[in-house]
């Protein structure tokens, strides 16, 4: 009696989700007019500034060697190896010769914000447009991004 009690209401519960699933359109006209969650703040706070790359280059300023060294931790740590290298293509842009392409803070807005520099940065659009693979935001901090920074330069050298 119990076993039967207890597929009965298994059952019954199945058809009420069933049900509840229906008429899609109610809820998503429900959901559409409900207000968007919040964005997190890292990504809501960053807004690409149009100046972002005018100026000097990254690579003009020495190499701070100690932050080199935390980047070189990070760099593999973080995982950006396994789609960038210097002096050669991986999957993504070759990071060699970007010290000298781009600002530190490109690079810098690029390595902390690429969620946001990929719709709004017309250089980040035009890599996204090359490579087809979006770099991951990996929720790094500036001071981790300016030692990313320094192993770049050190390394494009």
């Amino acid at each position: 009696m119990i076993m039967r009690t207890t597929l009965v209401m298994g059952a019954a519960l199945l058809v009420v989700l069933s049900l509840a699933g229906c008429g899609g359109k109610k809820a998503e006209q429900a959901e559409s007019t409900a207000p968007p969650p919040e964005a997190s703040p890292a990504v809501s706070a960053f807004v690409v500034p149009p100046d972002l790359d005018q100026g000097p280059r990254a690579g003009e300023s020495p190499v701070d060697e100690a932050l080199a060294a935390q980047g070189a931790e990070l760099f593999t740590s973080k995982t950006c190896a396994t789609c960038h290298g210097f002096g050669k293509k991986v999957q993504c842009p070759d990071l060699k010769p970007v010290a000298m392409q781009r600002t530190e803070r490109w690079l810098e807005a690029q390595i902390m914000h690429p969620d946001v520099m990929v719709k709004e940065d017309p250089i980040a659009k035009q890599l996204m447009a090359q490579y087809a693979l979006q770099m991951p935001n990996l929720n790094l901090t500036q001071d981790q991004a300016k030692a990313l920074i320094e192993y770049i330069k050190q390394n494009g050298k």
